[in-house]
């Protein structure tokens, strides 16, 4: 009788499995936990990088006035998009592995490098005349705005193949964050509707990413 309904002992191999496949993932989840604070504050940066672009966009349309106020907050937009660029990393990117690392650090540079190109554009070639701004283009701070340019351009494409490589992040708004910053990229060479589209796509994309990470945030510190 004791025999029937005693209950049969699991296989040591099989205990010892179930043990080293969840003793990770218990780690996995207590890391995300103590960073969940993190990839919301990341999300609040994007939301607010999201905003600023919009408001650029509606400056470069003459939808709302230039000011001084609005010249000083275009650099602000690519600084707050570092700490999206910084969270969606550590919470996807670095399971590219090398490839995820080296993009993000390629996309960080670049984004960097281009907080001081709007600078350039914004705080003094606004007070200039523009034959001194086509000297000065002619001279070496013409190559180093290219050169920020095309870095922005390679950097935003590999940082988002890095995304799409490691998996766990919507294609749909990683599609528009590069369709948006192409433009952005190449605004010596598009028309001005398409670089006012281009900034209006990218603050739709960060806006996704940042709400996305900020919900996703939640479920996964569990």
């Amino acid at each position: 009788m004791l025999a029937r309904t005693a209950e049969p002992r699991r296989p040591q191999s099989l205990i010892s499995l179930r043990s080293s496949v969840e003793e990770p993932q218990r780690k996995e989840n207590s890391t995300i936990q103590s960073s969940t604070p993190l990839y919301r504050l990341a999300a609040v940066a994007g939301v607010g990088s999201a905003l600023i672009l919009l408001v650029n966009a509606a400056k470069r349309s003459a939808l709302i006035a230039t000011t001084d106020l609005t010249q000083l907050l275009a650099p602000v937009a690519e600084i707050l998009a570092l700490g999206l660029v910084v969270g969606l990393f550590l919470a996807f990117g670095r399971r590219a592995g090398l490839f995820g690392t080296i993009a993000f650090v390629i996309n960080f540079v670049a984004l960097a490098s281009l907080v001081g190109v709007e600078v350039v554009i914004n705080l003094v070639f606004s007070k200039l005349p523009l034959t001194t701004i086509i000297d000065l283009r002619a001279g070496p701070l013409g190559l180093a705005l290219v050169a920020s340019s095309v870095l922005f351009l390679l950097g935003t494409l590999a940082f988002v193949i890095s995304l799409v490589v490691a998996r766990g992040v919507p294609r749909i708004p990683l599609a528009l964050y590069f369709i948006g910053a192409a433009p952005i990229a190449l605004r010596a060479f598009v028309p001005e509707w398409a670089l006012d589209l281009g900034l209006v796509t990218l603050a739709a994309a960060i806006a996704w990413l940042a709400g996305w990470l900020w919900m996703r945030a939640e479920p996964t510190s569990r």
